[in-house]
């Protein structure tokens, strides 16, 4: 892993909210309700159900997991309008890694 990359994740998780989110999408189905749109939740949570269990705008979540993803956090799936994040346990691994 780059040195860029290790910095830009390093900044994420500098975020109280993005940490829990890496910890709920680690048991998505035990921490979400089912999705409406009959993916299941091991293949993406709804932005809008993580912005409803963080409390915070959606504006707001949109950014955290924008940036979770574009450093290699998060995988993004779309369906039509709505957007489905999980974990992207590979980047995870090799930031774990790098900082060993």
């Amino acid at each position: 892993m780059k040195l860029k990359q290790v910095v830009e994740i390093g900044k994420c998780l500098s975020n109280q909210t993005r940490v829990e989110i890496l910890e709920w999408l680690k048991n998505p189905e035990a921490n979400f309700p089912p999705n409406e749109s009959g993916i299941s939740n091991k293949e993406g949570v709804c932005v809008g159900n993580i912005q409803e269990k963080t409390g915070l705008s959606q504006s707001t979540i949109s950014t955290y997991l924008g940036s979770m993803e574009r450093c290699g956090l998060l995988h993004m799936v779309r369906n039509g309008k709505w957007s489905y994040f999980s974990r992207n346990e590979e980047t995870i691994q090799e930031f774990i890694r790098s900082i060993q």
